[in-house]
């Protein structure tokens, strides 16, 4: 399916509910060993004002931060949020860095040796997910793809007025939701993704 024609097809009812009870999920917070924060070119505020919150509150103890340079940028996305971060109040040498991700996935495979490296990853036992609303559980998705001994936990943000449930009222959100609800059967058929949260 072309972007034009999810920009401009309209979900039916029954997809809408389905998106909203499956996709568009946040997880109950709770202290967790690790956050990780996916790179982007949205909403980067937000999503650092998000991760500080976290940090003052005490939900973890390290975090990552994974993205590479994107065009019409100099410096990785990992750069730029990680310096946002510690601006906020976040130690830097509690976060660690990944700078070559493109894509979530590469998110995942490139930060687990960094992680393991520096952390072990068997002393991470549970994980925060950080992104964006309309990617949503692909996040722990990939993260139960390749590391599905860690118990994950999703948070998203979005600067959208329109609230999350009337997603397909907003053409934007619409077309960023569905762009990516449409990646979900074909990644986990191509095995890119696992079921999470496992039924």
């Amino acid at each position: 399916m072309t972007s034009a024609n999810r920009s401009t097809r309209l979900p039916t009812a029954d997809e809408i509910a389905e998106i909203n009870r499956t996709h568009l999920v946040d997880t109950p917070l709770r202290p967790a060993d690790l956050l990780f924060v996916f790179g982007t070119r949205e909403d980067i505020a937000l999503r650092v004002e998000t991760a500080a919150q976290l940090w003052r509150d005490g939900y973890f103890r390290w975090s990552i931060v994974s993205g590479g340079v994107t065009p019409g940028s100099e410096q990785s996305e990992c750069t730029i949020i990680k310096a946002a971060m510690v601006a906020a109040g976040i130690p830097a040498d509690r976060t660690l860095e990944e700078h070559r991700a493109m894509n979530t996935g590469e998110n995942v495979i490139f930060s687990l040796p960094i992680i393991d490296a520096t952390l072990g990853l068997r002393n991470i036992r549970s994980v925060i997910c950080l992104g964006n609303t309309w990617t949503a559980r692909r996040y722990p998705m990939t993260l139960h793809r390749h590391w599905p001994e860690v118990t994950k936990l999703l948070l998203t943000v979005d600067s959208f007025t329109t609230p999350r449930a009337l997603w397909h009222t907003d053409p934007e959100f619409r077309r960023r939701i569905l762009h990516e609800w449409d990646k979900i059967e074909p990644y986990k058929a191509s095995g890119f993704i696992a079921e999470w949260p496992e039924r």
